[in-house]
């Protein structure tokens, strides 16, 4: 089987915007941006102070600095700024562990989203190229992706020779695996030396305050995702090549052209690659399958509900095949998807329905398979018996979907709006109360958007004229393009 050959694309918009997609074989299987006006906060340490304590919850809110508080439970808080001792088994109530105004080391995990603030943890977790520093937890893990077990002893055993101060823990990267003991030290004392300095910082400043900032998009791509199966990188800004093409060199010595700099004035760094079009299906609701079925997306702010309609089924003779050959696709479809959009999250899938048991092994095992390709973590259910199946799935960087698009201001977000009919007959309901509250001498002005003024005029003129009549008051119906649709 010939080797896939993968890519990597960075386009910059200087001080405005970072795109980052990994090819595979042509087909975009990754796809990151950055607004740089959108201030991200996943992955920054703030040294913050506990606002509230809610009982019921058994969960902090802490004052870190930003708009809204953020969300700590109590599964989240270290041992360490327990006020008590410790119990044995399980965690102690948080109201007798904390206290409000009690200062705190704590990290965000995921950015605040839709009504809720940031979820956080004071679990550290520093990442460096090819480790993981966990203050806090003194532990040695290694990437399960890193499968042959000799290389596994190895790297366990240099870190072991490094040594780590007490309190502390490592996480060993998957993209260190073959690689030398020197490089593996430089990253390790590059870590702490960071969290010395992290340390420093939150003890000689007051809370709230930012003690430690995640890296812009193109340094965490070329950090966390420029790996040795990617043959070139492509960046169509300079500056950033030359940044990019730096920390390439100290990461593979001996491949000196992986950096490559786009500057063909006559078309982009996406449109040479041609995956301009496939990125603009990252923002579709529905995705085609080749059997003529479909995926439809529909994001809440708790979960993503993927919902899969078969195509034509000829009678029902056909229909288990029909019925298997459809999740079958969907399945690789979906880890393809969960990729490509970032989805992060609780993920529910509703599978077409299979009775035989056999079958809804072999769509399980599928979506396992897919979902071996996806560098975020992930965690599979089983298909119910109602035919929905659970996915867990950490969310790697900004997707395109959130950077992107805001609540439509008209539907708030559900995807429809009230017929022109209902808003007609709501439009009446306000005109008939205001033509008996108002002057009778003087004619009534109502305003409206220009869609439902014309509807009015045309469809309702007689119920606007026996209203005239009967209340004694003139009715002028006037379109206002600065009036907002309130009908929704």
């Amino acid at each position: 089987m010939a080797e896939k050959i993968r890519k990597m694309l960075i386009s910059v918009l200087p001080g405005e915007q970072v795109e980052v997609v990994i090819t595979q074989d042509g087909v975009v299987v990754e796809y990151y941006v950055e607004m740089l006006h959108q201030s991200k906060t996943k992955g920054n340490i703030y040294k913050g102070k506990i606002h509230n304590i809610d009982q019921a919850l058994q969960a902090a809110f802490i004052n870190y600095g930003a708009e809204k508080n953020g969300f700590l439970q109590v599964d989240e808080v270290h041992p360490e700024y327990y006020l008590i001792d410790p119990p044995s088994r399980g965690y102690p109530p948080l109201q007798k562990a904390l206290r409000p105004g009690q200062e705190m080391l704590v990290q965000v995990v995921k950015e605040p989203t839709g009504s809720k603030g940031a979820f956080l943890t004071t679990y550290l977790s520093i990442p460096g190229r090819y480790f993981v520093l966990t203050p806090g937890r003194e532990q040695l893990g290694i990437s399960r992706k890193i499968e042959e077990e000799k290389e596994r002893v190895r790297l366990k055993e240099i870190v072991e020779e490094m040594g780590l101060e007490e309190g502390i823990g490592v996480i060993v990267r998957t993209v260190s695996e073959g690689q030398s003991k020197a490089a593996l030290s430089r990253d390790l004392q590059f870590l702490k030396r960071l969290w010395k300095d992290i340390r420093k910082r939150a003890n000689e400043s007051p809370a709230p305050v930012l003690v430690y900032e995640e890296k812009d998009l193109a340094f965490r791509a070329i950090r966390d995702y420029l790996t040795a199966d990617i043959v070139e990188c492509w960046v169509d800004d300079e500056d950033t090549a030359a940044q990019v093409n730096e920390f390439a060199s100290l990461v593979f010595p001996r491949r000196k052209s992986i950096v490559k700099v786009h500057t063909d004035p006559q078309q982009t760094l996406f449109e040479r690659f041609r995956v301009e079009e496939q990125l603009a299906t990252v923002l579709s609701r529905t995705v085609n399958l080749p059997s003529g079925g479909q995926l439809v997306f529909d994001h809440t702010e708790a979960l993503t509900a993927i919902d899969i309609n078969s195509g034509k089924i000829g009678g029902e003779k056909n229909f288990k095949e029909m019925a298997l050959r459809t999740n079958v696709e969907a399945a690789r479809e979906i880890a393809h998807q969960l990729m490509l959009r970032d989805i992060g999250g609780q993920i529910v899938v509703d599978f077409i329905e299979m009775k035989d048991p056999a079958h809804i092994r072999e769509v399980e095992k599928e979506m396992r398979q897919a979902l071996k390709a996806d560098r975020a973590r992930t965690d599979v259910g089983r298909i119910s018996k109602f035919g929905l199946m659970e996915i867990v799935r950490q969310r790697l960087g900004t997707s395109a979907l959130s950077a992107s698009l805001d609540m439509c201001p008209h539907c708030k977000g559900t995807g429809s709006r009230r017929n022109l009919e209902w808003r007609a007959m709501r439009a009446l309901k306000e005109i008939f109360r205001a033509l008996r509250t108002g002057v009778a001498s003087e004619p009534l002005e109502y305003f409206t958007d220009p869609e439902l003024a014309v509807y009015l005029l045309n469809r309702k003129r007689e119920k606007l004229v026996e209203l005239e009549q009967r209340c004694g008051r003139r009715v002028l119906v006037l379109p206002s393009s600065s009036e907002p649709c309130s009908f929704c």
